[in-house]
């Protein structure tokens, strides 16, 4: 049956790439499918054992891979490989920045390939466990009333008529069954595309965060190297001020242009450190609205939670009533088969009635 609490995916790995799929007309040419370095990672579902390859660029994934034992990542050059993904029909390619990226991206895609064949074969072998189960639908309970109330000529031939209920029966439960996984379905689609977004947003929101860290620790710095500049120029024009009082326009003059070209080039460094705070506070505004969003995000997250809680809830009361509906089709079919067995005997009692009258007649 379905699990009464489902985790959400876990992100297993994560890197920085550009994303590239193949023209689908000449199948030789890579349409960028992202303007810049996007994240790619790779997410595991404990409740359906897969793993799965993610990249969101903007609003929408341009990447969603189910990766299977049969897929191959190749290498075609130092920063750059690919895959083929044969469930979308396309062939991803990604473009690192460095070799290095490329082979711990590689290496990975490699463990969980292994990963997934190993999940796959314990799924099949749970499934041949599973074959023997059957699931009754709702309706069969007022299938088996009607089959009571027909006549009694219906059930000679038991066996035959009772087996062809049961598939008819089975054809319903396998559509009751397809309604509750794609409930669960839909849940679990927009559980993946917000934890995507939310781990994407938490990768970005820790590099924000370490480059205020060293942009605050600079700032101070800047401020304390400002003051020091001041000081000196404040020093050299005391100076200045005081060679022109005491020698007039002799040989200070010379001394003075040293001093002026100094304080410019002080008063240029101060402007160039003036208009680097003015970047760092607006990569502080920018901190912001990653928050702000980040949120957002989470606010989402928790609405699908919640989302994710009913749908739990009318799956267990469809699990009740499967159960229930299960009990009450054994306990009709053992009405039936008691039945079958009480015409046998009634049609083996009137059978040696009927000889036993011949007889009488022949005498």
């Amino acid at each position: 049956m379905f699990p009464h609490h489902r985790e959400r995916e876990q992100p297993v790995f994560s890197t920085r790439a550009h994303v590239f799929q193949i023209d689908p007309t000449t199948k030789r040419n890579w349409i960028p499918a992202s303007k810049h370095a996007v994240t790619v990672s790779s997410f595991y579902d404990s409740n359906r054992n897969v793993y799965r390859i993610i990249s969101v660029g903007g609003t929408k994934a341009i990447i969603n891979c189910t990766i299977t034992p049969s897929m191959t990542f190749t290498k075609t050059s130092q920063k750059f490989g690919q895959w083929a993904d044969s469930r979308a029909n396309t062939v991803y390619g990604l473009g690192f920045a460095t070799e290095q990226q490329l082979h711990q991206f590689s290496e990975n895609f490699k463990e969980v390939k292994d990963a997934a064949r190993l999940a796959r074969e314990k799924s099949q072998d749970k499934e041949l466990a599973n074959t023997a189960l059957t699931i009754a639908a709702p309706q069969f309970s007022q299938d088996i009333s009607e089959e009571l109330q027909s006549p009694p000529a219906a059930c000679v031939n038991g066996p035959e008529d009772k087996q062809f209920r049961s598939q008819s029966a089975d054809i319903t439960l396998s559509s009751e069954k397809e309604r509750i996984k794609k409930m669960l379905s839909e849940g679990s689609v927009c559980d993946m595309n917000l934890d995507a977004e939310l781990f994407i947003l938490q990768d970005s929101n820790s590099k924000l965060v370490a480059a205020l860290h060293g942009a605050n620790a600079n700032v101070e710095q800047w401020k304390k190297q400002l003051a020091a500049y001041q000081e000196e120029t404040e020093r050299l024009r005391d100076q200045v001020a005081e060679l022109e009082a005491r020698e007039g326009h002799g040989p200070s003059d010379m001394l003075k242009d040293e001093l002026s070209k100094s304080l410019e080039e002080l008063e240029a460094l101060l402007k160039a450190k003036d208009e680097e705070i003015d970047i760092l506070q607006s990569k502080k505004a920018e901190y912001h609205e990653m928050e702000r969003e980040r949120d957002q995000a989470i606010h989402r997250l928790r609405e699908t939670e919640m989302h994710n809680s009913e749908l739990e809830r009318r799956i267990q009361n469809s699990e009740q009533n499967l159960n229930n509906s299960l009990e009450e089709r054994d306990c009709m079919d053992s009405e039936i088969q008691r039945a079958i067995e009480i015409l046998d005997i009634k049609i083996f009692d009137l059978n040696d009635l009927r000889q036993s009258l011949v007889k009488l007649i022949n005498k």
